[in-house]
């Protein structure tokens, strides 16, 4: 299959998932560099995936896929805090933190599957 679009490829679908549902939760949130910090990380999952794609080069594209998979653990990280520090329900916070997991092994087998080809499309 080829994929001719970022927005075709799945963890980038489930990164933004993942973005919309960390924006909603902490709209209201008057800690403002808390919200800014994991807001920002869950953007820098779904941004660097679509760069990386429109590098075009399998290599370039890992690369973008490893900075979105260190930014999946940060927006995890936060999640453990957040659930600690009460700004957030444990449910709610496990839902995001299983949600951003899921998201960083669909990047590896990706990064995986980028290391046996040749090329991407």
């Amino acid at each position: 299959m080829n994929i001719e679009r970022f927005e075709e490829i799945i963890a980038w679908q489930k990164a933004k998932v993942l973005t919309v549902e960390i924006y909603k939760l902490f709209e209201d949130h008057k800690d403002y560099g808390f919200k800014d910090q994991i807001q920002r990380a869950a953007i820098s999952v779904m941004n660097n995936i679509a760069e990386g794609f429109e590098r075009k080069g399998n290599k370039e594209f890992s690369q973008f896929l490893f900075i979105a998979k260190g930014s999946c653990a940060e927006v995890r990280s936060m999640l453990i805090l957040a659930k600690e520090l009460k700004k957030l329900p444990g449910a709610n916070a496990d839902t995001m933190a299983k949600l951003a997991e899921e998201t960083s092994k669909i990047l590896s087998g990706l990064i995986k599957s980028l290391s046996n080809k040749k090329t991407l499309n």
